[in-house]
C-alpha cells in the first residue's frame, strides 16, 4: 500500500485523453498501461482496434442539413494536461458537439463518459468565447446505439478529479493496489488481468498486513 502514496517522477506535460478511461476504469490499469507501457492484446482490443480503423481517418464530410463532421481532430490543452484524438467532432452553427466511437455496448460505468467530457473541455478551451459544449454523443456498434451524453456539473466534476487522479497516478514508484470490493468485478474482464494478478497481490497484502498487525500487537 506504501506504493500508492510514494512519488518520484516528474508530472507528465501531457497525458493522453483515451488514457482517462483506463483510469476511471482502474487507476492500476492506467499505470500499467500509461506508465510502464504495458499492452496486452486480446479478441476484445482487436475487434476495438478494427472499429476504429474506419474512424480513424482525418478528413471533414458534410451533410445535406449544413452540419460538417470532423474526423480524427487532434485536441490539446496545457491547463488541464491532456492531448489526444476526437473521433469525431460534428460542427453546426459554429457549436462543437465531440462523438466518440466504441465497438462494444454501453457498461455500467462512466470511464467513456469522462473521455467524452475531457474531450469537450479541450474543445471549450479553444473556443472561450462560446456558450460551454452541452452534450456530446457515443455510438456503441455492438448495440449500433448513438447515446446522448449530458455536461452536467456532476460529470464536469467528475472528469476534472479524473484528471487530477491520473496526474498523480503517473508519478507513483509502484503501481496502485488492485480493485476492491464491488468494484473488483471489473477484473474479470481486463486484458491485463495476467500481468496485474489481483487475486495474487491482494493475498500478499493481506499475508503483509497480519505480519504487520502481529508485531504491531507484539511490540
Amino acid at each position: 500500500m506504501s506504493g500508492w502514496n510514494k512519488t518520484s517522477r516528474p508530472l507528465p506535460e501531457s497525458i493522453p485523453i483515451s488514457f482517462l478511461n483506463a483510469l476511471e476504469y482502474c487507476p492500476r490499469r492506467f499505470y500499467y498501461e500509461f506508465v510502464q507501457g504495458d499492452m496486452l492484446v486480446n479478441a476484445f482490443v482487436l475487434e476495438g482496434s478494427y472499429v476504429h480503423r474506419h474512424v480513424d481517418q482525418p478528413g471533414h464530410q458534410a451533410s445535406q442539413e449544413g452540419a460538417i463532421s470532423i474526423r480524427r481532430l487532434y485536441l490539446a490543452s496545457e491547463t488541464l494536461h491532456l492531448s489526444g484524438f476526437a473521433d469525431i467532432v460534428e460542427e453546426e452553427e459554429g457549436r462543437l458537439i465531440p462523438v466518440e466511437y466504441k465497438h462494444g455496448k454501453e457498461g455500467k460505468w462512466l470511464n467513456d463518459h469522462i473521455q467524452l467530457c475531457a474531450q469537450a473541455l479541450c474543445l471549450e478551451e479553444r473556443q472561450p468565447e462560446r456558450a460551454p459544449i452541452p452534450y456530446g454523443f457515443i455510438f456503441y456498434f455492438g448495440s449500433r446505439k448513438r447515446i446522448q451524453v449530458p455536461f452536467t456539473p456532476a460529470l464536469r466534476e467528475k472528469t476534472r478529479a479524473a484528471i487530477e487522479l491520473a496526474l498523480h497516478t503517473a508519478i507513483l514508484d509502484a503501481p496502485p493496489p488492485p480493485l476492491d470490493g464491488k468494484a473488483a468485478v471489473r477484473c474479470r474482464d481486463c486484458s491485463l488481468r495476467p500481468l496485474c494478478l489481483p487475486d495474487e497481490v491482494k493475498l500478499l497484502l493481506s499475508q503483509q498486513e497480519r505480519r504487520e498487525g502481529g508485531h504491531a500487537t507484539h511490540a
